[in-house]
């Protein structure tokens, strides 16, 4: 339709002059967006007394239930980050974003209608299956793109990129407790109201990336490679590539084809590296309002668990900007290291110092979720140094069906082993000290994945040049 004809790949080619410093505001809009799927916790409790109001009913939806709804959102994150890669790199971002932004707000249309029915699996198609797709593929496009416009500094790119999606939570959290209080009335918590709201705004916003990104004229090469032209069309885009770093030389020397990347033993290593970090932290983004107010029962009220939440959206925001910039300085298999080292200490202190305080409580999980997004925000980088740049959406779209796996065994290590536990007399407060130290245990075998990742031989990849395979 020529009406659609603007997200053609061709008419999102910037202009001569075109600032890159531009591109990272549209990468924002659409991560802040789908970010949201970070503070779907503020819903589960209302979603488990639908029908009981004030108190859950027989037939109300169970809370290890309702966390699929999340786990099946990661699930079709991965799959469609897998699937559609190679589309994205094919077609360009602005496309993948708009059908991003369908997607995503479609999700939370159908998810209402499954909420005002009391039909789960309309809410499973809407917001997990739909609406997984549209975070699949909002959050790929803007990262390929940003790592082709700034060749100098690639782990602060992806940071630029993916903070968003670790900060949107900061903003959904207070918003959906918001919109929930103001269409609540005496026999509904204002659910179906707020999820049509929400759909109708997070497709709006959204489309402002849509129309704000913009492809390099010399992304058919990259940057720093022997075939390539120069990126930059300022004197500063000059200058920033002539300060390329030396994993921005080393990667020159390769550019490695999707279909050759993922049968690597580095692809692999990598991918439960990914895998370890993600499982350990996503466990409890998706029940870290339920868990605070049950750990603390009776100190911790409903607001007070959605500020738990926002809060580590900031912190998982932020760690996603700093670790991945402090990437580019010190290197990204040191900065796993440390994910993976100091996660695992601070994952063995939350059961024995942290369930004693609140303060203690927040802090170490404010730092476990600031290295959880550095790890998201640092894997472009360390893929595009292993494998280069002309593919590494795609192998990025490919490593995230980690996430995927990991969306299923995170939620479903913190939902069920506290059901067991509860079942057999354990007080509630004391229900997640067993799936505190699986995580650390997970992060210890993520440290030794890391620590076998070796760069690839030159001999074994293609040189900047050769054609790649589509």
């Amino acid at each position: 339709m020529a009406l659609l004809s603007f997200l053609d790949r061709e008419h999102s080619i910037a202009p001569a002059q075109y600032s890159r410093w531009l591109v990272p505001p549209a990468a924002l809009a659409i991560h802040l967006s789908i970010g949201q799927a970070y503070a779907f916790s503020v819903f589960n409790l209302p979603l488990s007394k639908v029908i009981g109001g004030a108190a859950a009913s027989p037939d109300d939806w169970k809370l290890s239930t309702l966390g699929w709804i999340f786990s099946i959102a990661i699930v079709f994150l991965g799959l469609s980050a897998a699937i559609w890669g190679a589309w994205l790199e094919r077609v360009g971002p602005r496309k993948a974003m708009f059908v991003s932004a369908c997607c995503f707000g479609g999700g939370f249309l159908i998810g209402a209608l499954g909420i005002s029915t009391h039909q789960l699996w309309l809410l499973l198609l809407g917001y997990g299956v739909l609406g997984g797709i549209g975070l699949g593929l909002g959050y790929i496009s803007p990262v390929s793109t940003l790592i082709k416009w700034f060749p100098d500094r690639p782990g602060m790119a992806t940071g630029l990129a993916i903070m968003g999606f670790g900060g949107g939570a900061m903003v959904a959290s207070p918003l959906s407790v918001a919109l929930m209080s103001h269409f609540r009335d005496s026999r509904t918590h204002g659910l179906t109201e707020t999820f049509v709201t929400m759909g109708i705004g997070y497709f709006l916003f959204m489309m402002i990336g849509v129309f704000l990104v913009r492809l390099p004229a010399a992304s058919a090469a990259p940057a720093g490679s022997a075939a390539g032209r120069p990126l930059a069309h300022t004197t500063e885009q000059r200058s920033a590539s002539a300060t390329s770093t030396a994993a921005s030389r080393q990667a020159s020397l390769r550019q490695v084809p999707v279909n050759e990347a993922w049968r690597t033993p580095q692809f692999w290593l990598l991918w439960l590296a990914l895998f370890c970090n993600v499982t350990a932290g996503i466990g409890v983004l998706g029940q870290a309002s339920a868990m605070i107010q049950e750990v603390f029962t009776g100190r911790i009220t409903a607001a007070a668990a959605a500020g738990f939440v926002g809060l580590l959206s900031l912190c998982n925001m932020a760690g996603r900007f700093i670790w991945s910039t402090t990437s580019d300085k010190i290197g990204r298999k040191p900065t796993y290291m440390i994910f993976f080292a100091l996660g695992a200490l601070l994952y063995f202190a939350v059961p024995t110092i942290g369930v004693r305080n609140v303060g203690v409580f927040v802090a170490l999980y404010a730092v476990i979720l600031s290295m959880y997004g550095g790890g998201f925000a640092t894997i472009p980088a360390y893929l595009r140094d292993l494998f280069g740049t002309v593919q590494v959406g795609a192998i990025h779209g490919r490593i995230l069906t980690a996430w995927s796996a990991a969306g299923l065994a995170g939620p479903i290590l913190v939902n069920y082993i506290r059901e067991y536990q509860i079942s057999h007399g354990v007080a509630k407060a004391a229900s997640y000290n067993t799936t505190m130290y699986i995580m650390a245990s997970l992060l210890i075998v993520g440290f030794i994945a890391n620590a076998l990742v070796r760069p690839l031989p030159v001999g074994s990849a293609q040189r900047a040049g050769t054609p790649v395979a589509a």
